[in-house]
């Protein structure tokens, strides 16, 4: 066995067979030899330490439960500063620890039924279950080990320079005053029970065997050399728990002052005088003073030999009773040694023998004994049975005795009944009397006991309340400490993530305009090219994330766009650092002003009671958090179809049942169009998956709703959004009423599409005044822009614009109208303006702005552009220019139509001319 350095001869297996719990982790400690380094110093460690003021340190003997038995057990308790843990010892002058009790993931509580002043510290590990003198004790050791704990942490995080929260000021500390964690009042430090009051005071349950370790003897005997070493040294080295006597300072004092109190006589012999007569007096008092000084030291010195004499039969009493325990465990461990090497020196015998005679030999033995153990064990057996036939004689025995005792007892109650019915008749009215106060007197009793006992346990609740409110303030105050830190480390990688992700777009950028340049020869473009093909090769979801963001959004959209194309490989990998740079320094903008914004609008107020506001109107352009996103979409949805709903209350249901009893009827279009709807979203990847059973119900119900436009390519993509965010069928399809009814101009969605063209030329108005040099640059190139934004104007931008701004764009516009989508394609011009002057083919043009929008990164900037940038943009202006394209397009359409007619009609007189023509060669031909 080895502890603490120092080894000597295993032990047998016998020791272990009782093993107590309550040194389980003291055992793994005693096998380090380094474990001297974690233990505490000073009055921690006993007489054997370094002394340290009692003000800054915690100890002293409680009582703690472990073994197999659950017995208490006194131990020396001290807490260690640096490591935050409870050391436990057998005595307070011991130098090596029965084990520690880890606090900085521990609670601290106590029972209220349990015995008096139990208390319990839980670690993840373990229950520890302690006992103080009393409640008072109790109690201080609870408040001091929780401001510890407290006192630890805030060392901890101020070693570790963790930022301190702004909200956790000092004052808000458990160790203020003034705090309001201080639900129960401090506890004054208990006189002789705690500290090195404590420590000098003899250890309470010295005599108890039971109070030993067997678990670690071999620290039991070093604890008891060292004890002794400090004894016989005591006389040189006085103990670390040694206070000086005040009485000893006068006792050395004393002979001094007496003998400088006596004047000194001089020869001079001065005339008398009143001068004279006052020294004279005050000779005498110094005089009659130095008396009663050596009388009062003589007093303190016999006072001081009655102590000391007093203490040393204390110690050597106690002294006698440690030893006599070491005696018994010393002979104790004899005999398990002396077992052991009977054992070893038996099987060192047998396998000695040389020859298989000289083993049989040895067998035999063992079986002699073996057989005389049996016939020794047969007498001790038959001894048994014969003291169990004495002792049931000796039952049988007392039994008659009983007997004859119960039928004295029936004499003895028959004289005494004579007796009461005699002295009744004397008697009656009296006790009758006395009866009904004592049963008066015995119930108010009764009742005052109870009252008084339950104020008792009303009183214990709620000390015990103010203390687990004490537990749990304390508890939250870490916690939210330490989630604080954790978001600031939070923050701070995903700062340094989004930094690589900046840098490596910008390698990748880079690359991408050396590949393209045209000045560089080919060893150096193949280089290129080599690096290039390793970039887009490389997988962005296998690198090290520091602060891992999911391929998809909240919505189930692929933030990601993956290029089939070979030459858009690269620009699909510079465009995943980008929006993943902008996730991670944007993925905390709700927990900012934003979100404090919408709770403060939102929280607590039913949809009913919503209003539009300029506060709202802002909130919504600059985009809800995804808690408040349905809340509000319902609240402006319900505003713009509260009369709709009025009269049909139960519109959507008739309409789903119309479509089921009547499925010939419904557009066999929609069918088609499920699969090819949102094709990037997982939610409507499977076929079967429930969001496009629910698309396709709406859908239906729409057609039925408003037959005129029935069903046409585009709605599927809005009622699919509207699903992702209002999650129900019905607010799906109240939503899609709102936009193809409410929010865009008629005959937006019919199959000539007039409204869009209309819109279109608008926008290109709107584009010549705004961006003049952008719009002069497309006229140069040819390129109609009406190809590419007809289908941002019939979809509101679904699968051009990233989700994340997107929900953005739809914010804003379910709550001002279609002039949002202006202001935001115009805003996308504008975001790309410098690119798109660069490229000079048209053919090369039209790719890009196939491609450039959902290439936009930085939602704040494109909204700022939009809202900013594009001032002053007015609907009444939009309208106007509508009215006077629509007027435009309806006389080219009804210009169209004539044309078509008079080509119809210009084709019917021709063919009737042909066939009369016909008709006379076959005359002249007969």
């Amino acid at each position: 066995m080895e502890s603490n350095g120092s080894s000597s001869t295993p032990p047998p297996p016998e020791l272990n067979v009782y093993p107590p719990d309550e040194e389980a982790d003291g055992a793994r400690d005693k096998q380090d030899p380094q474990i001297h380094e974690a233990q505490p110093e000073g009055p921690f460690r006993g007489l054997g330490g370094t002394p340290a003021p009692s003000s800054t340190k915690l100890c002293g003997y409680l009582n703690k439960q472990g073994g197999p038995l659950k017995t208490w057990k006194s131990r020396w308790f001290a807490y260690e500063e640096k490591s935050c843990q409870l050391f436990y010892y057998r005595m307070a002058h011991d130098i090596n620890s029965l084990g520690k009790v880890d606090l900085t993931r521990a609670t601290f509580s106590y029972p209220l039924r349990g015995e008096e002043g139990t208390f319990h510290i839980q670690t993840p590990e373990r229950t520890v279950i302690l006992k103080a003198a009393n409640r008072d004790a109790q109690m201080y050791w609870l408040q001091q080990l929780q401001l510890k704990r407290a006192q630890f942490r805030d060392q901890q995080a101020e070693h570790q320079s963790m930022p301190r929260p702004d909200n956790l000021t000092a004052e808000s500390t458990p160790q203020a005053n003034n705090c309001p964690a201080n639900f129960l009042p401090m506890v004054k430090t208990p006189s002789g029970l705690v500290g090195e009051e404590a420590a000098s005071l003899p250890a309470p349950g010295l005599n108890n065997p039971l109070n030993m370790s067997i678990k670690h003897p071999l620290i039991e005997l070093q604890n008891t050399m060292h004890s002794f070493r400090n004894r016989q040294s005591q006389e040189i080295r006085q103990s670390v728990f040694h206070i000086d006597d005040p009485t000893d300072t006068q006792k050395t004092t004393s002979p001094k002052t007496s003998t400088l109190a006596v004047p000194a006589t001089t020869s001079h012999q001065a005339p008398e005088s009143p001068v004279k007569a006052k020294c004279e007096d005050s000779h005498q008092n110094n005089n009659s003073n130095i008396s009663q000084n050596r009388k009062s030291g003589k007093e303190r010195s016999r006072l001081l030999d009655l102590k000391d004499t007093s203490q040393l039969q204390h110690e050597k009493l106690s002294l006698a009773e440690e030893v006599k325990a070491q005696k018994e465990l010393v002979l104790l461990l004899h005999k398990v040694l002396e077992a052991a090497q009977l054992e070893k020196r038996t099987c060192a015998q047998f396998l000695a023998a040389e020859g298989e005679q000289e083993r049989l030999e040895l067998l035999r033995h063992g079986e002699r004994c073996a057989a005389e153990l049996r016939v020794q064990l047969e007498a001790l057996q038959q001894e048994n049975e014969n003291l169990r036939r004495d002792l049931n004689q000796r039952d049988e025995h007392i039994a008659e005795l009983q007997n004859s005792i119960q039928l004295l007892l029936q004499k003895n109650q028959t004289k005494q009944e004579v007796i009461l019915k005699l002295s009744e008749k004397l008697t009656t009215c009296g006790e009758d009397q006395q009866y009904t106060n004592g049963l008066e007197s015995e119930t108010f009793r009764q009742m005052t006991m109870e009252n008084e006992q339950l104020k008792d346990d009303l009183k214990a609740y709620k000390i015990q309340n103010q203390y687990l409110n004490s537990e749990i303030f304390q508890l939250t105050m870490l916690w939210r400490k330490s989630s604080e830190q954790e978001k600031s480390l939070i923050v701070k990688c995903a700062v340094l993530e989004a930094n690589n992700c900046q840098m490596e777009s910008r390698y990748l950028g880079i690359l991408q305009k050396l590949q393209e340049s045209q000045e560089l020869n080919p060893e150096q473009r193949e280089a290129v090219n080599k690096m290039v093909k390793d970039a887009v090769q490389a997988d962005l979801k296998n690198a090290i994330k520091l602060n891992p963001i999911s391929d998809y959004d909240e919505y189930g959209f692929r933030i990601a766009i993956d290029y089939k194309v070979e030459d858009l490989k690269l620009l699909a990998k510079i465009q995943a650092l980008e929006f993943r740079s902008q996730n991670l320094l944007n993925q905390e903008e709700c927990d900012g002003p934003l979100l404090a914004r919408c709770a403060q609008l939102l929280f607590g107020r039913p949809e009913g009671e919503l209003s539009s506001s300029a506060e709202m109107k802002g909130l919504l352009r600059t985009g809800l958090p995804h808690e408040f996103r349905v809340r509000v979409w319902r609240f402006m949805i319900q505003t713009r179809t509260k009369s709709l709903r009025e009269r049909h209350p139960d519109r959507y249901q008739e309409l789903c049942e119309k479509s089921r009893s009547s499925p010939h009827l419904v557009p066999r279009q929609i069918q088609l169009d499920l699969d090819r709807t949102l094709t990037s979203n997982k939610h409507f990847s499977p076929p079967t998956s429930l969001l496009i059973q629910k698309l396709e119900r709406v859908l239906q119900a729409f057609s039925w709703h408003n037959p005129t436009i029935g069903y046409v390519q585009g709605l599927n993509r809005l009622a699919a959004i509207a699903l992702l965010v209002l999650q129900e069928e019905e607010d799906a399809f109240w939503c899609l009423i709102v936009i193809v009814e409410h929010i865009m101009p008629p005959n937006y969605y019919t199959k000539d599409l007039v409204g869009c063209q209309a819109d279109q030329r608008v926008l290109k108005d709107l584009m010549l005044e705004k961006l003049p040099r952008l719009t002069a640059h497309l006229e140069a190139l040819k390129v109609d822009i009406s190809l590419i934004t007809v289908e941002w104007f019939l979809v509101l931008f679904v699968e051009s614009l990233p989700t994340r701004i997107l929900f953005k764009v739809w914010d804003a516009l379910l709550y001002e109208g279609s002039k949002v989508i202006f202001r935001y394609a115009l805003a996308v011009f504008k975001y790309r303006e410098e690119a798109i002057l660069k490229i000079q083919d048209s053919v090369e043009m039209y790719q890009y702005l196939r491609i450039f929008p959902n290439t936009i990164a930085d939602g704040r900037k494109l909204t700022s552009i939009a809202f900013n940038d594009m001032n002053p943009l007015r609907m009444r202006l939009i309208q106007n220019r509508r009215a006077a394209h629509l007027e435009r397009l309806h006389a080219e359409i009804k210009e169209l139509e004539n044309l078509q007619k008079a080509y119809k009609a210009e084709r019917v007189h021709c063919k009737d001319k042909k066939l009369d023509s016909l008709a006379s060669d076959d005359e002249e031909e007969v």
